[in-house]
């Protein structure tokens, strides 16, 4: 379950609650029944390694495999050039 952080407008007191994501949020501080306020904090969550930064992307040098390159179809002589290749060997033994 998600820590949220809140602040009393009032006694600007701060607190910690532990809540469900589905829960609502708190509204009246417990000490002084002032309105409170949701804080937005850092998280502890950090990515760390290659590929999770735009940079890595950008360079290549991320671990994401490499799309292969297409295959070229082999070529096949033209049949006057197959024609002239079978005459050379022939020609050259006489």
């Amino acid at each position: 379950m998600p820590i949220y952080e809140y602040v009393c407008e009032k006694c600007e007191k701060q607190m910690e609650v532990i809540q469900k994501i589905t829960e609502a949020p708190l509204t009246v501080c417990p000490e002084c029944t002032g309105r409170l306020r949701k804080m937005v904090s850092n998280t502890s969550f950090v990515l760390k390694g290659t590929g999770w930064y735009a940079t890595d992307y950008a360079s290549g040098k991320g671990s994401a495999p490499k799309t292969p390159e297409p295959k070229k179809a082999k070529e096949t002589p033209a049949p006057a050039e197959t024609a002239s290749a079978a005459k050379e060997p022939a020609a050259a033994g006489k």
